[in-house]
């Protein structure tokens, strides 16, 4: 993959956008509840593969201020940019447009990886990971899930046929 300065800044953009809206939404984006609306944004490696790196500085940012410490610093954005670097896999050579089965993949990858791995960090944080990680690792996936499948999978299927996002991204290719 060529990296350009239009890439950086496209990820830097996307890293901002993440930051600002979780923090927008902090009340129901930290917590034992983490219903990140900005998580929808892990489709956009979709389209523009440097978008991963992106989403992994804004999510280590804010997981700077979520109460879990290092473990969700750490662990809470490698599990993002997992994430995103398989949706970005997904895609790869199959155009904008992706068909449904892909596009379900591709929101199913962030459900597969946060899940586990920040219902861990919360299972962790409560002393009794063991009885806990079911329980928090169910809730992060079905969490995530909820804001994949609800806003991002139609903004996954329209973003190709908006005008204005496809001159952006052609901008930043």
């Amino acid at each position: 993959m060529h990296i350009t300065t239009k890439k950086i800044a496209f990820a830097a953009v996307v890293g901002a956008a993440y930051a600002a809206l979780t923090m927008l939404l902090a009340p129901i984006s930290f917590g034992l509840v983490q219903f990140r609306v900005a998580e929808a944004l892990c489709i956009l490696p979709a389209f523009l593969p440097p978008a991963s790196w992106g989403l992994w500085a804004g999510c280590a940012l804010v997981n700077v201020m979520s109460g879990y410490g290092l473990p969700d610093i750490v662990f809470g954005s490698l599990a993002t940019l997992g994430a995103s670097l398989c949706v970005s896999a997904l895609a790869k050579g199959h155009g904008p447009l992706l068909g449904w089965g892909r596009c379900a993949a591709v929101c199913l990858m962030p459900v597969l990886w946060n899940g586990p791995i920040v219902g861990g960090v919360i299972a962790w944080s409560t002393g009794a990971f063991w009885a806990a990680y079911p329980l928090s690792a169910a809730q992060i996936a079905v969490e995530e899930a909820l804001v994949m499948f609800i806003p991002g999978l139609p903004l996954l299927r329209l973003l190709p046929r908006s005008r204005a996002f496809t001159a952006a991204l052609a901008k930043a290719q």
